[in-house]
């Protein structure tokens, strides 16, 4: 056995000796992940203060052994404590989600505050460098170093290893569905190992879902301790009263088990949940989603900016790809499109042309193949698509006129996808809370699967969007769609 694999499939139905070795192995593959971490982030502030001082430290030798020196090891010293105050080494949050990267970028910014505070103090004329170069600097190549561990990290978990085991404790239909988004996303490190419900029994006898069923929802601390789960995962069912809660987090201090309950809501996640003790009692605040205010203006600035940087690195392709539109097929380089924008209001969408000419007027005659989800139309294998067409759909080439709509300010870089206007008038009054922010070049949906996903999955997708948006969720985005478009998955 390879030291943090692990090994037993059904820890609860052994006994409870091969499920405490599982447990030992989750924890020290968890150490083991957060110390790699926490070396990866050190290295990396070390390097890049040493050669900040090395660099500019030599054309500055009469203070390089005092100011430069203070400033060097201060920067070191308050990046890597914001780092631990901010717990942006919590296990918890190491290896997925935003929340890692949001802890993170917090983390430089109130380093970098506490830096110009501290030049200030000391009148250094050096601190700007510390300031705008370095922190920067070590924020890229720190977020760089975290996604490639989390990459690998997620290579092992969809092998089988690195895993946390999970007991499920709901009704049957919630814990069948923690099962299956456990299995469809083994890179988030859940693995369900064993369920209890009310009366001890699943549909299929002593399994649900091919994992074993061990026992009544009053007995699941007594199956942790044995058995050593990491997570006991509390899904709703009418048994779990405040006090039986509170009871079964009593009962599980003291043991190496994190408890998540997952709370009747809608899907609103991250930074709109608030845990607040009101009157003395713990309750859940969701907080109204940010359509306006400080963040909606830095995200329109990063949009801006953003799209004028990729204009301007990508015209020698773009300016590539409509010559080889314009060979390929008649008709112009670039087809302009209707769709519908924030708040409802209509605008021209701008891509390369990818269909012959009148491929809309033949729209109608293709009605009955169909292949869209929902909504949508779609056909795998369109007559109307060219070679180069083709070639350009598989890896999103076509939609980089786009990037004119994001700078004009009718789209953004990461948003919902821009639905046509007969789409947008078949939408219900829930689908509508799409138009409640700006389309995007990319979003959920173009990460997740694109056109692969159900009608109901992308609608998920973009309202999960819409409600708990943040700048680090664009980031996380932007990041990932590199890799979409790389291997071109649901792009037809």
């Amino acid at each position: 056995m390879q030291r943090g694999e692990l090994v037993d499939p059904f820890p609860s139905a052994r006994g409870g000796l091969a499920s405490r070795t599982i447990s030992r192995a989750t924890i020290d593959w968890e150490q083991r992940y957060r110390r790699t971490v926490i070396i990866t982030d050190t290295l990396t502030t070390a390097f890049v203060v040493a050669s900040i001082g090395n660099f500019f430290g030599a054309r500055d030798a009469a203070n390089w052994h005092e100011k430069w020196v203070i400033l060097a090891f201060g920067t070191e010293l308050l990046v890597l404590g914001a780092l631990a105050v901010s717990r942006a080494w919590a296990p918890a949050v190491l290896g997925q989600g935003a929340e890692e990267f949001r802890r993170l970028g917090r983390s430089l910014f109130a380093a970098a505050v506490v830096l110009a505070l501290g030049g200030i103090a000391l009148t250094s004329r050096n601190i700007k460098l510390w300031i705008f170069v370095a922190i920067p600097a070590i924020a890229i190549l720190t977020m760089i170093a975290r996604y490639l561990l989390r990459l690998r990290l997620h290579r092992q978990r969809i092998e089988g290893r690195c895993l946390r085991p999970v007991l499920a404790a709901g009704s049957p239909d919630t814990v069948r569905d923690l099962i299956a988004r456990s299995r469809k996303f083994p890179h988030l490190g859940w693995r369900v190992d064993a369920v209890c419900t009310t009366d001890g029994l699943g549909p299929d006898g002593d399994h649900l879902d091919g994992v074993p069923v061990v026992g009544r929802l009053s007995d699941v601390a007594g199956h942790v301790r044995r058995d050593g789960y990491r997570v006991v995962a509390i899904t709703p069912d009418p048994h779990w009263s405040p006090d039986r809660l509170q009871r079964l987090a009593w009962n599980l201090e003291g043991s190496d088990a994190e408890m998540v309950v997952a709370p009747v809501l809608m899907e609103v996640a991250g930074p709109r949940l608030h845990v607040d003790a009101v009157l003395g009692i713990p309750l859940l605040r969701v907080s109204m989603p940010a359509f306006t205010g400080g963040r909606r203006v830095v995200k329109g600035v990063v949009d801006r900016l953003g799209a004028a940087v990729l204009l301007l690195l990508l015209a020698p392709l773009m300016v590539l790809v409509g010559l080889l539109v314009l060979l390929d097929s008649r008709g112009g380089a670039l087809y302009r499109q209707r769709r519908v924008g924030k708040d409802g209001r209509e605008f021209t969408i701008f891509k390369f042309r990818t269909m012959v000419a009148g491929a809309d007027r033949a729209r109608a005659a293709l009605a009955g193949r169909n292949e869209g989800a929902g909504l949508l139309f779609k056909l795998r294998r369109d007559p109307r698509v060219t070679r180069v067409g083709a070639v350009l759909r598989r890896y999103s080439l076509d939609e980089l006129p786009q990037l004119f709509n994001v700078l004009t300010g009718s789209m953004s870089l990461v948003g919902p996808r821009p639905p046509l206007p007969e789409e947008s008038a078949a939408y219900g009054p829930d689908i509508r809370r799409r138009l409640l922010v700006k389309p995007g070049l990319t979003g959920l949906w173009q990460i997740s699967g694109r056109s692969d996903l159900p009608w109901e999955e992308a609608v998920r997708l973009d309202l999960r969007y819409v409600e708990d948006w943040s700048l680090a969720l664009d980031t996380v985005i932007l990041w990932k769609t590199l890799r979409a478009v790389l291997y071109g998955h649901g792009a037809y």
